[in-house]
């Protein structure tokens, strides 16, 4: 994933991420009632450069992530939960060890495994969302078309270390709390037809020298004539350590007439948080194009563009630009 313009540092890197998950059902298979087991092992590491491509956004100078899940943290649990539907879907529940970006201020082109690579069009980068670590959330359907979602997580997770992560969720109780009330168009479609407002705090992390914060979100994203996926996000934080403090971005996905082919378009301005980054930066404007191909039925390409204008700690360059592609093999 290769670089131009960059800030003085690495301008290239390459990653990979080997997966494994699965569920058992307890009870209710086949129902709406029903109770699993979920859990995930991941393995994520650089291939053959010195940075994972996570990074690479930060040694061009960009105050963001540009490669989400691509990082060098190798054999990590991310996921360990027991999950509950129950009382015909109308309420759900889970708790162990969960990954809050699973379900906290999701839309329809949220996944970076298929979708937009970078942080600014996945989960808003103005909520501080922790790493994995023991959590629990609650879901209630109160009409067929309204939810609320709320829930607690370890602001302190580390999915490579479990031990210390179970500790440090009794012993600092530092927690990210949030709550979410929203509308989708069917049960079928809660992602790419999903209107919601999410409110969000984070406790003092003290070990961390990180303070407490507070902040909003909000997200429409709509499907039409299952080709077009527009949305709209923005988000505004207070502190916390995020990554953003204010943050708007619009775009759209289009699904080709083989619908597993996605062409996706996003925009977005940012404004880096000065308790994370420091006070004096500029605001950013991130653009990023990408276009997902099912070469295979386990096979998919994903070209992808994105370009940096204003990068906030490489006051030096107008705009970078980051070419990558994403290979991904699933069976």
């Amino acid at each position: 994933m290769p670089s131009r313009g960059g800030g003085g540092g690495e301008d290239a890197a390459a990653g990979g991420v080997l997966r494994m998950f699965g569920q058992w059902t307890l009870t209710g298979r086949g129902t709406e009632n029903v109770s699993r087991l979920v859990y995930k092992i991941e393995n994520r590491h650089r291939l053959g450069t010195d940075i994972a491509p996570q990074d690479l956004g930060f040694e061009a100078g960009y105050a963001g992530l540009t490669a989400v899940p691509f990082s060098d943290i190798g054999w990590a649990l991310t996921n360990l939960f027991w999950n509950l539907h129950f009382l015909g879907n109308r309420v759900g529940f889970v708790a162990g060890v969960v990954d809050s970006t699973d379900y906290v201020d999701v839309y329809g082109l949220v996944n970076p495994w298929t979708d937009f690579s970078n942080l600014a069009f996945s989960t808003d980068p103005t909520i501080p969302a922790p790493n994995q670590g023991l959590g629990a959330a609650a879901r209630i359907m109160a009409t067929d078309n309204y939810y609320i979602l709320g829930g607690i997580a370890d602001a302190n997770g580390d999915p490579t270390d479990h031990g210390d992560s179970i500790n440090s969720f009794f012993s600092d109780a530092e927690f990210f709390t949030h709550i979410e009330v929203g509308w989708i168009s069917s049960w079928e479609r809660r992602f790419s037809d999903n209107i919601h407002l999410t409110a969000w705090h984070v406790d003092e992390r003290e070990q961390a020298q990180v303070s407490d914060g507070w902040g909003v979100a909000f997200s429409f994203s709509r499907f039409f004539a299952d080709t077009w996926e527009p949305f709209f996000r923005a988000g505004y934080a207070r502190d916390g350590g995020s990554m953003w403090e204010g943050s708007i971005s619009v775009g759209l996905g289009y699904h080709t007439r083989k619908k597993s082919d996605v062409l996706g378009v996003g925009l977005n301005w940012s404004r880096p948080n000065e308790d994370t980054f420091g006070p004096g930066l500029d605001d950013q404007y991130t653009a990023e194009v990408y276009y997902r191909i099912q070469v295979l039925k386990v096979l998919t390409l994903t070209p992808d563009i994105q370009l940096v204008f204003n990068p906030a700690e490489n006051p030096d360059e107008n705009m970078i630009a980051i070419f990558g592609i994403r290979e991904r093999i699933s069976f």
